[in-house]
């Protein structure tokens, strides 16, 4: 990392496991750990990159359907994800550079082509299962991987920023709308709704967790629209429009 401009890290076990005591140990220690190492390691460098940009996530707000969670004026959550994220951001924040700017983005779940979180909806919606999930009124908060590249070359040029960042669309749809419109996308008509009971059976049987779809995340980017960062995907229109078609 000597000389290096930019130091990124998004190095994390995926949460999309069971959430027994191996999984949640590596979940917690492939990201307080590697945040530990890095952290060390620039402190011995002496030309470190000018940016630190590691990752967090916005899970650690609480499940959120009365409004959203902003940097300033958001509610810490609780339970096993939060306790990651919390020491995630932790482990970062304890390092105190002085020649290196650091940043957390608490992203919201990432949207691409090819692959990612969209694989299983798109199954759902093929199979005629691509209804809402449980109540359907948890909020979705997401970010189009394009705008993700752009939040860090924009932060990358903005040297008089630093701290914690919500890195999310600024218009978060409920799982109701967002399955309805991947329905549209993918000129599927019909989805049959998937109730609390089926998804605690079902995630075990693919051994997964429903929370990753019954958690209400609500993100709001309010300091990334402060500073002045323009959303190439603004919208889950634009976004499905470009990763599905």
């Amino acid at each position: 990392m000597e000389g290096a401009e930019l130091l990124i890290n998004f190095a994390g076990k995926s949460v999309n496991c069971r959430y027994n005591e191996k999984n949640k140990r590596e979940i917690f220690d492939s990201r307080t750990q590697t945040t530990q190492i890095l952290g060390e390691a620039l402190n011995k460098c002496e030309r470190p990159p000018k940016l630190w940009i590691n990752s967090s996530t916005a899970t650690i707000y609480r499940h959120a359907e009365d409004r959203p969670m902003t940097e300033d004026h958001g509610d810490i959550g609780s339970g096993f994800s939060v306790e990651v994220a919390k020491a995630w951001e932790e482990s970062f924040f304890d390092f105190r550079l002085q020649k290196t700017r650091q940043v957390a983005l608490r992203m919201a779940i990432v949207l691409g082509e090819g692959g990612g979180v969209m694989t299983p909806y798109r199954n759902l919606v093929k199979f005629g299962l691509g209804g809402k999930q449980g109540s359907g009124k948890q909020m979705f908060s997401w970010i189009h991987i394009k705008d993700l590249l752009g939040i860090i070359l924009f932060l990358r040029d903005r040297e008089d920023v630093d701290g914690v960042f919500n890195c999310s669309a600024p218009n978060p749809v409920t799982n109701r709308e967002l399955m309805k419109k991947v329905r549209t996308v993918m000129n599927v008509p019909f989805g049959l709704p998937a109730y609390e009971w089926m998804l605690a059976i079902g995630t075990r049987m693919l051994r997964t967790e429903s929370e990753l779809v019954l958690k209400s995340r609500w993100v709001i980017p309010e300091r990334l629209e402060r500073e002045g960062y323009n959303f190439t995907y603004p919208t889950l229109d634009e976004t499905l429009a470009d990763i599905l078609k």
